[in-house]
């Protein structure tokens, strides 16, 4: 079976949706755009750390990222999330799972 570039995407995001520190940035950005430094703060993490994580929501293309001057400012791409949300809902919809035919001996 081959991966597609849909694959990809759903691959990346929910990859990036796997860590608790990147699930904490999220959160944050639900309520309003923040830049590196006021959420270094709120996590008390390093720049340095926070970065690796800020890296892989940017690559799963979960938050915007906007540089003013100096500083680099962050936000939520709901698109992004109504693709996963999407992707999670095809599984709502199986009613039934049929079950696995009988493994016979050759």
């Amino acid at each position: 079976m081959q991966v597609t570039y849909t694959d990809n995407i759903i691959i990346a995001g929910f990859h990036a949706l796997s860590d608790p520190l990147r699930i904490k940035v999220l959160q944050l950005l639900r309520k309003q755009e923040m830049c590196v430094c006021a959420l270094c703060d709120v996590l008390r993490v390093s720049q340095s750390k926070l970065s690796f994580h800020l890296k892989n929501l940017r690559e799963a293309d979960l938050v915007y990222a906007r540089q003013e001057g100096r500083w680099i400012y962050y936000s939520l791409n709901s698109p992004q999330f109504q693709v996963l949300e999407h992707y999670l809902a095809q599984y709502h919809l199986v009613n039934q799972i049929l079950p696995a035919p009988s493994c016979k001996d050759s």
